[in-house]
């Protein structure tokens, strides 16, 4: 069952001051049949990063979740949509409307913007729910690249195809998530490096200072260096 503080905490900060105890009894009680209770819970929570992406309220999206949990568990569209809105489709059904007029309001449901967005954070990655197909084609890769009887064309290309899949990723630049910006304190700073350089470097050429000289002198710096900003990488 889920408490309070786990369904806040689940939640993003703007969220978290809507959810109350009785909110959460509501949860805890969304179905009849403890399996699909606990798939709704669990997608409850793991989809809630989609109330960050617009705003929703939170209940149309304890009701999206429901749809899409059925969904998940193989249901029809038609038959999420009577388990997640019983009242609502029996109230359709006593005022006498057809089934294709009901099945026009649950296609409108099924295309509706958050349901789609928790829809969407349901399903797996390719590349995960692949994996074995990977690792199968790279077992193939390495079977032509040893197989003598393969040209060396293609016993290359196999090579050059599990050193590409397999290449160690590329080094973060920024570890600590900062860059330099280049502002006016900087280029001044780089431009006045450069010119005490080509002054220092001129003065050792006509012997008027010694390399030991120029090396004692005390490094001055402009004040407008203070002015670097620095941010942050997104």
């Amino acid at each position: 069952m889920l408490t309070l503080n786990e369904v806040k905490e689940s939640l993003p900060a703007g969220q978290r001051g809507h959810i109350t105890q009785d909110m959460v009894d509501q949860l805890n009680a969304l179905s009849n049949d403890p399996n699909e209770a606990r798939a709704i819970r669990d997608n409850f929570i793991s989809f809630s990063q989609v109330l960050a992406e617009g705003k929703f309220k939170l209940g149309d999206y304890v009701y999206a979740v429901m749809y899409v949990s059925h969904k998940l568990m193989g249901k029809t569209n038609l038959e999420s949509y009577k388990l997640t809105f019983p009242d609502r489709y029996n109230k359709m059904v006593a005022d006498g409307k057809q089934t294709k007029e009901i099945a026009s309001f649950v296609a409108a449901y099924n295309k509706n913007k958050l349901v789609n967005l928790v829809y969407e954070r349901s399903i797996v990655p390719s590349w995960v729910l692949n994996q074995d197909m990977f690792q199968n084609a790279l077992n193939v890769n390495c079977e032509i690249m040893n197989d003598v009887n393969e040209s060396g064309r293609t016993r290359v290309e196999a090579a050059n195809s599990i050193l590409n899949h397999l290449k160690k990723p590329e080094a973060i630049k920024h570890e600590l998530g900062i860059t330099l910006d280049k502002t006016d304190g900087l280029k001044t700073l780089e431009q006045r490096i450069s010119e005490l350089a080509a002054s220092q470097r001129s003065q050792i050429e006509a012997q008027g200072m010694t390399a030991q000289d120029v090396a004692a002198l005390p490094m001055a710096l402009p004040e407008d260096i203070e002015d670097a900003e620095y941010t942050e990488i997104e």
